[in-house]
């Protein structure tokens, strides 16, 4: 049996989590979706670490990445997940309000894989994660994790 990819989303905000769920049911996405609300909580899950060390799920394909956390905030997060060696081949998806120059370009050089602004509506949210459902887990091939 073949499993599915796994997406964890690593957002602060309750209601962007939720949105996001919603949205990726809305595109009949069926894949195991883990949540983290902070960075801290998205290594230490990535790592199985923390309060993961005996989590038996399997490890990330797609990590959808908010940046303005409070503490361990998305670009460190970012910057920490593609200089690990276990975890640099994950994709990771940065989702944020932010539209700053300085924040795409820097995201980019730390590894990113692609930068999605947030839409401010549900329509507009539903769309993006559709569109990013065909194309992660529809045209795109992802590497083989093992845990």
């Amino acid at each position: 049996m073949i499993a599915l990819p796994h997406i964890l989303i690593v957002e602060d905000n309750e209601d962007d989590y939720e949105a996001t769920v919603r949205s990726f049911r809305r595109a009949h996405f069926v894949n195991p979706i883990s949540w983290c609300r902070h960075g801290q909580s998205a290594l230490d899950f990535l790592r199985y670490e923390g309060e993961y060390q005996a989590r038996n799920g399997s490890q990330a394909d797609l990590i959808l990445l908010d940046l303005n956390m409070p503490g361990l905030d998305g670009r460190k997060v970012l910057e920490v997940v593609k200089m690990d060696r276990g975890l640099k081949s994950i994709p990771v998806v940065v989702l944020t309000t932010s539209s700053d120059s300085k924040d795409i370009e820097d995201c980019y050089a730390l590894g990113a894989s692609t930068y999605i602004q947030k839409p401010v509506d549900f329509k507009g949210l539903a769309e993006a994660i559709r569109t990013m459902n065909d194309y992660w887990f529809g045209i795109a091939l992802l590497p083989q994790t093992h845990n």
